[in-house]
């Protein structure tokens, strides 16, 4: 029989847990603060990176592309202080979705697999997040891709694979990936570096946001944790 070989990628907000208000506050006050905007637009902002949506909330409030892009590392430096300092609200105003800590303790028992976050949260700011909820121990943060990493979540997956790559030693075949997610996006970025997606409907849009979208499979939520680890490593 051959080793079990699995990486397991997850995203963050939706899929793993929610943070209450704080997650969007985080970066709507830092762009008030850095860029002095009287109101904020209130964007979109599941399925996107940092990044995006702190530019959609710039060119929202009338900013150009350009001035907009000038401003974004300075905003997103100080939505990693609010988020910092707004982790007990975290903890407080969030939690995490039905299953999670079973699935991840499941997975975590496993020989072979190895979990991270694939997110289009800022480094910083994933971190802060599950380690409001005691789930950073199940990860493997340093192969993890980031919004850190580049403001298209397309890109992100490729860039994990080069880091476990390059920092385990581990390669792995595109039906030995899976990423986790529970937006369109989730399954777009798995789609762009050909590896498997689940979607839950535990996002904002729920189950019938993800239902019909193509995915390898799609659950309402990661309650059935044996039919998950079924799913997941065979």
């Amino acid at each position: 029989m051959d080793a079990m070989h699995r990486l397991i990628l997850w995203d963050i907000d939706g899929t793993l847990l929610h943070t209450g208000s704080p997650g969007r506050q985080a970066l709507e006050l830092g762009a008030a603060r850095v860029a002095a905007l009287a109101a904020v637009p209130s964007v979109r902002m599941s399925g996107k990176t940092d990044p995006q949506i702190v530019n959609d909330i710039l060119v929202a409030a009338g900013l150009s592309g350009d001035d907009a892009g000038d401003l974004i590392p300075a905003i997103l430096a100080e939505s990693e202080v609010l988020l910092e300092s707004w982790s007990n609200r975290m903890a407080v105003e969030g939690g995490v979705h039905p299953g999670v800590r079973d699935l991840l303790t499941e997975l975590d028992a496993v020989t072979g697999v190895r979990q991270t976050l694939v997110t289009g949260n800022i480094y910083p700011n994933a971190l802060c997040k599950v380690r409001a909820f005691g789930l950073d121990g199940f990860f493997d943060v340093e192969v993890g891709a980031y919004g850190t990493d580049h403001h298209e979540r397309d890109r992100l997956v490729p860039i994990c694979l080069d880091r476990v790559r390059e920092r385990r030693g581990e390669t792995y075949a595109a039906n030995e990936v899976w990423v986790i997610g529970d937006t369109a996006n989730d399954l777009s970025c798995a789609r762009a570096a050909g590896v498997r997606c689940l979607l839950v409907g535990t996002g904002g849009g729920g189950f019938a946001a993800v239902d019909a979208l193509g995915a390898d499979a799609a659950v309402h939520d990661l309650v059935a944790t044996g039919s998950l680890l079924e799913l997941l490593l065979h």
